[in-house]
């Protein structure tokens, strides 16, 4: 074939080496606009698994890389005048110069052209070509010639970055956090020969405009950032390369093929430099296409096989990234956080490791973050002063009115019978505070005194130890009415069917009934039903309370502006769209045992455009603490019929890692978490209090014996 490479970075020199040692007849030119011993990067950063993968796609390229490694295996975080270590991380550094010229002889060696300090004005126009390889990076031109093909999508982050050198020689991955006059500045560093590092400064927007780097020169950059982190420079200088303030920004494409040509490294994905996998992704990509044009026999083929193997890969390191990114986005959230629990969370910060790997790859630190955790907690007398101390997850909870033997909660159906071993706090599913507040007929109530003997008995069968007992009190509003859920979901009555009511007469989907618009003597009803509800779960037994405000139902679709299109003093801003929720909660709080619990399951986020937003429930939350709340359950999505869903077990619990950190409120982490590995790493690095572990399908099904 005749192969044109459009861009001299190292994704394409490795898939121009690889055809080229795959079969020597290919024609390749490399092209490239800069000369050949350029570069606008300091060092790259290789796991072993990658260096494994390079090592079976060209073995002789591999040695001459491996000689020039640097390998440490230890992440520093330097932060409140403190260094944690964490051991047990493989790491090793390589020269982003010394990595394009050992592709370059290979390339050169193998008869691959290189025409360097040439550009190629128009994509289009190389006709010529069997195969075009676009590895021309994150301003890819190729990609802008045939947008309307690739449909890319650019998002800029909200951070400015400047990427350094130094002849500091950093013996690990080190993450640094100093703050002045200014704000927070964070530094990424990592070595990658004997006596140079990068060394990447990183803030906010604000900050960087308070500092006034907004308008400094690079000279002027360096000689703040010298001066800020001199303590951990040690006399060292800073090295420039073009080192300018930037955002980043991440890349995805629909496609990464069209025609003869294919998109690799960062013309087709970018991934935050946090997680360190950019240059990694762009060299596998070039594994991956070179590998795939071997075995097939045509381009459509090849690239079928291409985009089916490096996509999903690729959108798995991208979300880990954005994750990532995110973090590092919001660090001074984190400031309050001790140290061992500050490092905890930033390692844990992407999801790709969590408190069980962790503890695989470093018992001492974990040990010593399970010891800190206990003792934050005031649980050190509990467990006799023992050196070793329990995972953070069967640690108690002592806040406020709230006292859990450990951090697992579940929800079992009202069927479910006996004892659900190991969670501290049971709770019921939805039940009904009046009979028209039934989502349907079968529904569980507590709205008629009889019922509070079935709900004695309830408590008394499932009791067990320290575990506390709670209910779940809601109002199905505009949810109403409809049939079994065990047959659908959200299908209205075909009869015997009563009239939901609303904030406003807003059906919740097309097939839905429309709702009545409340009056406020109706809401008056309502809060009483409330009330006398809560007073009947208090002579039940019950030790903790909770008031249903989310997926649609009454409470939430008056928070909602999907469904509270009101224009009295019940709609419009978020305080007034707050207000009769807000009027329940403080009923209940006066009706329920001052020295009992009560939360409230709160929706988070709509997941719908125009909806309620994380901004809103953390103002939500707030008042909720100042009004006597002592857990806010963090859910989100189905505010209507039409909300898209979200099967991603990290989200929810970064809505609460938002709420406990920004409203300072104990929250509880919904979704799907499975394990107590999950339970773990959520409340060690403080974001969640409890957890609700999914309840096995047996006690969900209500056939538990």
């Amino acid at each position: 074939m005749k192969i044109s490479v459009l861009g001299g970075g190292p994704a394409g020199l490795y898939f121009a080496l690889l055809m080229k040692r795959s079969d020597p007849d290919h024609d390749i030119t490399v092209t490239e606009r800069n000369p050949a011993g350029a570069t606008y990067g300091w060092g790259v950063v290789f796991s072993d698994r990658t260096l494994g993968s390079f090592r079976e796609a060209d073995m002789k390229s591999y040695e001459d890389m491996s000689e020039s490694l640097i390998t440490w295996d230890a992440i520093d975080i330097k932060y409140r005048g403190e260094t944690i270590r964490c051991e047990g991380q493989a790491f090793a550094g390589l020269g982003r110069r010394k990595l394009l010229q050992i592709l370059q002889d290979h390339c050169r060696s193998l008869g691959v052209v290189m025409a360097f300090e040439e550009e190629v004005p128009d994509p289009s126009l190389l006709t010529s070509a069997d195969l075009v390889v676009a590895a021309d990076g994150v301003h890819s031109l190729t990609r802008k010639v045939y947008e309307k093909h690739f449909r890319p999508r650019v998002v800029h982050g909200r951070s400015r970055f400047v990427w350094f050198g130094t002849t500091m020689p950093f013996d690990s991955f080190t993450f640094i956090f100093r703050t002045n006059a200014h704000g927070l500045f964070q530094v990424h560093a990592y070595p990658f020969d004997g006596t140079t590092s990068t060394f990447i400064v990183e803030c906010n927007e604000d900050v960087w405009a308070n500092a006034g780097l907004d308008r400094a020169t690079e000279d002027e950059t360096v000689a703040y950032c010298e001066e800020l982190f001199a303590d951990d420079l040690h006399g060292h200088r800073l090295l420039t390369n073009r080192s300018l303030w930037q955002s980043f920004a991440t890349v995805t494409n629909a496609a990464w093929t069209h025609g003869n040509v294919a998109l690799v490294g960062d013309a087709a994905h970018t991934a935050h430099f946090t997680i360190g996998s950019g240059t990694k992704l762009a060299m596998e990509d070039a594994i991956a296409l070179a590998s795939a044009l071997t075995r097939q026999q045509d381009l459509p083929g090849a690239f079928g096989e291409y985009e089916a193997a490096r996509k999903p890969l690729v959108k798995r390191f991208q979300k880990a990234a954005r994750q990532s990114q995110r973090y590092f986005e919001n660090t001074a959230r984190y400031l309050h956080l001790d140290a061992p629990q500050f490092a905890f969370h930033l390692l844990s910060r992407s999801g790709r490791m969590g408190y069980g790997d962790l503890r695989v790859r470093d018992e001492r630190l974990m040990s010593r973050i399970d010891a800190w955790f206990a003792a934050s907690a005031r649980s050190v007398n509990e467990h006799g002063g023992a050196p070793i101390s329990p995972p953070p997850a069967f640690i108690p909870l002592r806040s406020g009115r709230l006292a859990l033997a450990n951090r697992i909660a579940m929800e079992v159906p009202e069927l479910a019978s006996g004892v659900v071993a190991g969670a501290a706090l049971v709770m019921t599913e939805r039940v009904a505070v009046s009979a028209i507040g039934r989502i349907s007929p079968r529904d569980p109530g507590i709205y008629l005194e009889e019922h509070v003997a079935k709900w004695s008995d309830v408590v008394a069968r499932s009791s067990s130890g320290s575990a506390l007992m709670g209910i779940c009190l809601s109002h199905a509003g505009r949810r109403a009415a409809t049939a079994d859920r065990s047959l659908a979901t959200d299908v209205p009555l075909a009869h015997d069917a009563w009239r939901p009511l609303a904030p406003s007469a807003i059906p919740y989907g097309r097939r839905a009934q429309v709702p009545l618009e409340m009056t406020e003597a109706q809401m008056k009803d309502v809060e009483d039903e409330f009330v006398t509800a809560t007073g009947r779960a208090a002579r039940a037994g019950f030790d903790v309370l909770k008031l249903d405000m989310s997926h649609g139902y009454l409470l939430a679709s008056f928070i909602s502006p999907i469904s509270n299109h009101r224009t009295d003093g019940y709609g419009g801003e978020t305080s007034a769209r707050f207000r009769f929720p807000l009027s329940v909660f403080d009923a209940v709080r006066a009706e329920w045992p001052e020295d009992k619990a009560l939360s409230v399951s709160l929706g988070a986020v709509d997941w719908e455009s125009g909806g309620t937003s994380l901004d809103d429930a953390v103002w939500i939350a707030q008042h909720l603490k100042e009004h006597g709340c002592d857990l806010v359950e963090v859910t989100a999505g189905q505010a209507s019929s039409g909300s898209r869903s979200y099967y991603d077990p990290y989200l929810l619990t970064s809505y609460s890692d938002r709420i406990r950190n920004d409203a300072g409120i104990p929250t509880a982490a919904t979704g799907m978490i499975t394990s107590i590995d999950d339970v773990n790493t959520i409340v060690a690095g403080g974001r969640a209090d409890v957890c609700y572990l999914l309840a096995p399908l047996a006690l969900r099904s209500g056939s538990v014996e």
